[in-house]
């Protein structure tokens, strides 16, 4: 009877440690994850490099980790929010000392196994301040003013600070657009709105003049007039919009896409990884791509509206707001809508950090999740 006995204790552990999983985010993750592996190796095969088997590997392991991060309690992510925050800023200035350089910019540290994006973290690190922030203070019925949360944007601020110096501007505007989606949705007073607008307003030309660089500046003219924009800058969203064009309504097939299979579209595999998509699977397949989007924003929301705290709602709406943006940006700027600023499509571009990032953002749903009201 002594196996019965270990039999109902084995049972018993995994009953616990699986209870209360949310298997719908991770399907939908492991969906969207999946086609993107898919995507990858079409990549793979148009540069002769395993794409798909290394981001295979981390999507595994990022998974596994996320699943494990998911079963700690979610009192210790508030609790060390604050602390978390801070270890990302002193990754961002290690980058300023000590960063890796690649195509002009100085946004990595070099771990030997991978190149680590720090400024990928620091987009969750602000959804879990905003989240522990507006936990310690009452609500406010007629909205917070800016002067109840100048901390907060000062906090904020200092991390897109490093950020802009790398230089990068999009992830930048990224954080930035998670952070006020958050603050908006715990509510804001509309004269402090109104301030606030102006003032953004007001600073344009002088962050124009002082604060992008030349190659940024080019990109904003380039989006502005995509066919007689500078060759090395508009080729590639040109390449792009004729990839999105010649896929029509079922694409060409499975690694039949000639512009992606001829090296017509450069970053394929990365910020612009929607166009090998939707040259070979056509109108039909970003339909469906992007549905799987909206059921992973809609999750999350759902996930935020049944949250015992303010806190969990918070996680909730801040990875809705991040997987919103991503797509939103990625999808305009590969079709020639908005400027290319070089932001990833999550789960479906090549890069270990932001799927890193990613996978520690559903970590954090799946613990939430974990936690709602019956």
């Amino acid at each position: 009877m002594v196996w019965q006995d270990d039999h109902r204790r084995a049972k018993g552990v995994l009953g616990r440690l699986f209870s209360g999983v949310d298997w719908g985010l991770l399907l939908i993750v492991s969906l969207i994850g999946g086609v993107g592996i898919i995507n990858l190796y079409s990549a793979a095969v148009a540069v002769g490099k395993p794409y798909h088997i290394t981001q295979s590997i981390a999507m595994l392991l990022g998974l596994t980790g996320a699943f494990a991060l998911s079963r700690f309690d979610r009192r210790l992510y508030q609790k060390w929010a604050y602390v978390l925050y801070g270890a990302v800023i002193v990754l961002l200035m290690i980058v300023m000392g000590w960063g890796k350089i690649l195509n002009g910019s100085r946004r990595w540290i070099d771990l030997g196994v991978f190149l680590l994006q720090p400024s990928e973290l620091l987009k969750l690190g602000v959804i879990l301040i905003t989240g522990r922030y507006f936990l310690d203070r009452e609500p406010s019925e007629n909205g917070y003013t800016l002067r109840e949360l100048w901390k907060l944007f000062a906090l904020v601020g200092l991390g897109v600070f490093f950020v802009l110096k790398q230089p990068d501007l999009g992830t930048s505007l990224t954080i930035l657009a998670i952070f006020m989606t958050m603050v908006l949705f715990e509510g804001v007073r509309l004269s402090s709105l109104i301030g606030l607008a102006t003032t953004i307003v007001l600073s344009l030309p002088f962050v124009w003049t002082f604060g992008l660089e030349d190659y940024q500046k080019g990109r904003v003219m380039t989006f502005l007039n995509t066919e007689e924009g500078q060759h090395d800058q508009a080729w590639q969203v040109r390449q792009s919009i004729i990839a999105f064009g010649s896929g029509r309504l079922i694409g060409k097939g499975y690694l039949e896409g000639t512009q992606i299979q001829k090296g017509f579209v450069p970053e394929h595999e990365n910020d612009f990884a929607a166009a090998t998509w939707a040259e070979e699977h056509g109108f039909l397949g970003m339909l469906l791509l992007l549905s799987l989007y909206m059921a992973l924003i809609v999750w999350s929301l759902r996930i935020s509206a049944n949250a015992q705290d303010r806190f969990g709602r918070h996680i909730g709406v801040g990875m809705a707001a991040f997987f919103f943006w991503h797509v939103l940006v990625n999808i305009g700027m590969v079709t020639g809508s908005l400027p290319v600023v070089g932001l990833p499509l999550p789960l479906m571009s090549y890069g270990r950090s932001n799927l890193m990032t990613v996978l520690l953002g559903v970590a954090l749903l799946l613990n939430t999740s974990k936690r709602v009201k019956s």
